[in-house]
């Protein structure tokens, strides 16, 4: 019998080693939270489905309801439970400046499919902060349900807050950012001068007080995947929400619900990563790739916007009126610097007006 060459031990350490990084690869994980509902849902399929079947890695796709809490508990306790997330710009200027976020470095991002270089390819809002890459543009608006609005039929804010004209319910996510805003158009403040009122206490007392004419006909949720089913059960007649959440409703289920854009405020949503996550590294590779031309393209199935110009044409181009850049002209722009600035203090003076 022959006996085994002398390097076969070698050899086999070899396989052995090659196979167990495989297998180290196969088993990689990546905890990555979202907003769940269609959103999610796209993400699934346009964004973490491919990822996992190209890399191998398993991703565990959480949902969450925003804000910066969580995040802070977590950064703080050094407890680290979440790896990558998907923030609303509107949280993201104060993470950041806390601290709670890693730095992404722009050389990471690839270039469109089309070849243009992600700086040049991306919208400048998107690479704005540099603890995030922004993936879509969205917007905060109202809808109605055709079923159940009645004879009077809103077309405006100043409707949204008129329960003489429109009688019923009103659903609000229960938070100050973006109720504020709507709270001070709908008294008459233009567009481009909110922020500079809301930045003072009389601007302030002036939103509280507009709020206040409602306050019993408002009915509060936690979470947008709570503003359709409010609509569709006749929780509230108007009822606040992101726009994909509507527009999935009437494009999937065929709800009879129709949106106003007046007053919507307009924002984007980024991949950031958690301060101290163990994943740095495979968090970046996940988000160079979140960011691609192709998985952005899959975002206006939702109605929201990709943040890269050369997603747009691998799209369906039936959704382009749907999306809030059809619609600016109607709208602003969250203050994500204001709400750095004014977010942690206002949040104490919403919670002691909801209290009163």
């Amino acid at each position: 019998m022959a006996r085994p060459p002398k390097h076969l031990p070698h050899l086999l350490l070899a396989v052995a080693l090659a196979t167990g990084s495989g297998a180290a690869l196969a088993q990689e994980s990546l905890t990555v939270v979202s907003w769940g509902g269609a959103y999610g849902a796209a993400q699934k399929k346009h964004v973490i489905d491919p990822y996992q079947k190209e890399t191998g890695v398993r991703v565990l796709f959480e949902d969450y309801t925003g804000g910066v809490a969580e995040i802070k508990a977590q950064v703080e306790s050094g407890n680290i439970q979440w790896d990558v997330v998907d923030f609303e710009v509107i949280d993201l200027e104060r993470a950041c400046s806390e601290g709670l976020l890693e730095d992404i470095p722009r050389d990471i991002l690839p270039p469109g499919v089309d070849g243009t270089p992600a700086a040049q390819d991306f919208i400048p809002e998107a690479l704005a902060s540099e603890c995030a890459v922004g993936n879509i543009v969205w917007s905060v608006v109202f809808a109605y349900n055709e079923r159940t609005i009645g004879g009077a039929k809103p077309a405006s804010l100043e409707d949204f807050f008129d329960t003489a004209k429109i009688p019923g319910k009103r659903a609000l996510r229960k938070r100050p950012q973006v109720n504020l805003e709507w709270a001070l158009m709908a008294d008459g403040v233009a567009p481009e001068d909110v922020y500079e009122v809301l930045a003072t206490a009389e601007g302030q007392q002036r939103a509280f007080d507009k709020l206040n004419s409602i306050r019993n006909d408002l009915v509060w949720f936690d979470s947008w995947s709570q503003a359709p089913q409010l609509l569709n059960d006749g929780g509230a007649v108007l009822v606040q929400s992101a726009n994909g959440r509507f527009y999935d409703a009437i494009r999937q289920e065929n709800k009879p619900f129709v949106i106003v854009w007046d007053g919507h405020v307009y924002d984007l949503d980024a991949w950031a990563i958690v301060k101290g996550s163990p994943k740095k590294e495979l968090a970046l590779k996940f988000i160079a790739y979140a960011t691609g031309s192709k998985p952005l393209a899959g975002m206006p199935d939702v109605a929201y916007g990709p943040t890269r110009k050369s997603s747009m044409p691998l799209a369906d181009q039936s959704a382009t009126p749907h999306l809030p850049t059809a619609h600016l002209d109607q709208g602003i722009q969250a203050g994500s610097e204001f709400w750095a600035d004014y977010g942690e203090s206002l949040g104490e003076k919403f919670n002691e007006w909801l209290l009163r």
